[in-house]
């Protein structure tokens, strides 16, 4: 475990055995056990580096769960990363440049230690390390995706005064990042980080949004930013079992603290879809300004979702990202012998917002099935194809995941 993380460990379980002592004298609560192992076998051919990365990882996640007592609750959990096999891949700190990078150092680390306050079903409060998923991750997130998740040190407060309104504010002063304590950009620390979105449940339209994230981080001066914006995302039936889905979104991103930077950039998201009978399909159009010199930046997102899966967009190129994609899927459903099987496949066009800049294309396929309740498979794959930006580069992964 990293050194850093024990006081803080030591601290929660040593408050916390008194109160479980307690709870199960007094009201027997629940205290479960839980355990995510996950292996996983990544292979990258990038075009410009001498080797070709294969990366063999195995993470396994447990922790505890202490149930509701007197409105409190709490979460303690530790998560392990190993490399099974060569290391013929970048992990981003084993200095292996020859090699595309793979962004799962192997760690041992505290992952999540909260306690939570619920004092009426309408009020909520966490403080300590938690996992942040706000709306589709596209700002807050916590990378579920990469082995080592990210999670924030963190007070959240959410509100539920009237049927279908939330309101959730958090304000975070550290922030464990994917790249494991041992990266020099590993941890932010001594952060001022505010979050507030209010979301609104509209009946048979969907959820209107508001947000604000105001980011202040000392440690990468240039990922502090201040960004507002407004998101409509819902489905509506017609016919006899199709749906029509939706989302539109818009934020203005201005710089903050100690960015050295002048700049107020856009964001615009227009994604429209339809499903029926297991098929799934959309369009979208997300665009992230740029003026030649700053982008407009998500530097606490799930990146991963967002802008093909060969992750060559983790940040936004100066002259802005415009991604021009479709996404269709299909799922096996009732009656079916291949009942959960997901088939999905995408294509992206990548074009800068400023210069007419044509950045390169990319195709992504997935293959998912639940083999049992707990256990699932997942093979994936992307292909980039350069243009004016980075170099070729493909990805394919094989997964193999079981939930206890």
């Amino acid at each position: 475990m990293n050194q850093a993380t024990l006081p803080l460990a030591a601290l929660i379980v040593a408050a916390l055995v008194p109160s479980v002592a307690q709870a199960e004298t007094d009201a027997n609560p629940d205290i479960t056990p839980y355990a995510d192992i996950r292996y996983r076998l990544e292979l990258v051919d990038q075009d410009g580096l001498p080797e070709d990365a294969t990366a063999s990882t195995l993470r396994v996640k447990a922790g505890v769960k202490l149930g509701e007592w007197n409105g409190f609750s709490a979460l303690v959990e530790g998560e392990a990363i190993a490399r099974l096999g060569p290391e013929d891949y970048n992990d981003t700190v084993n200095g292996r440049t020859q090699f595309p990078v793979v962004a799962d150092p192997a760690d041992v680390l505290l992952n999540q230690a909260y306690l939570r306050w619920r004092p009426d079903p309408a009020i909520e409060t966490t403080v300590g390390r938690q996992a942040v998923n706000l709306d589709n991750q596209r700002w807050i997130g916590s990378v579920g995706w990469r082995q080592n998740d990210q999670t924030l040190d963190a007070a959240r407060l959410t509100v539920k005064p009237v049927k279908g309104l939330t309101a959730d504010y958090f304000y975070a002063w550290r922030v464990n990042r994917i790249f494991g304590p041992d990266s020099p950009q590993g941890i932010w620390r001594d952060n001022d980080i505010h979050g507030l979105r209010v979301g609104y449940d509209i009946a048979n339209i969907g959820t209107l949004s508001a947000y604000g994230y105001w980011l202040d981080i000392p440690s990468a001066p240039a990922a502090s930013s201040k960004t507002v914006g407004v998101r409509m995302a819902g489905a509506h039936s017609v016919g006899e079992g199709g749906k029509l889905l939706y989302t539109a979104e818009y934020a203005r991103q201005s710089d903050h603290a100690a960015n050295p930077a002048d700049f107020e950039l856009d964001y615009l998201l227009l994604e429209p879809g339809f499903s029926a009978s297991g098929f799934t399909v959309k369009a979208g159009l997300e665009r992230l300004e740029g003026d030649g010199t700053t982008a407009l930046q998500t530097p606490l997102a799930t990146l991963h979702a967002f802008n093909g899966w060969a992750d060559k967009f983790l940040a936004t190129p100066a002259n802005g990202l415009r991604d021009l994609y479709a996404d269709a899927a299909y799922k096996f459903g009732e009656g079916s012998a291949l009942k959960g099987l997901t088939l999905r496949v995408a294509y992206h066009d990548f074009d800068s917002t400023r210069g007419d800049i044509s950045y390169g294309s990319e195709w992504n396929a997935l293959v998912a099935y639940p083999l049992t309740k707990q256990i699932s498979l997942l093979a994936k794959f992307a292909s980039y194809d350069a243009k004016e930006l980075a170099t070729d580069t493909r990805k394919a992964w094989f997964q193999v995941e079981a939930k206890f």
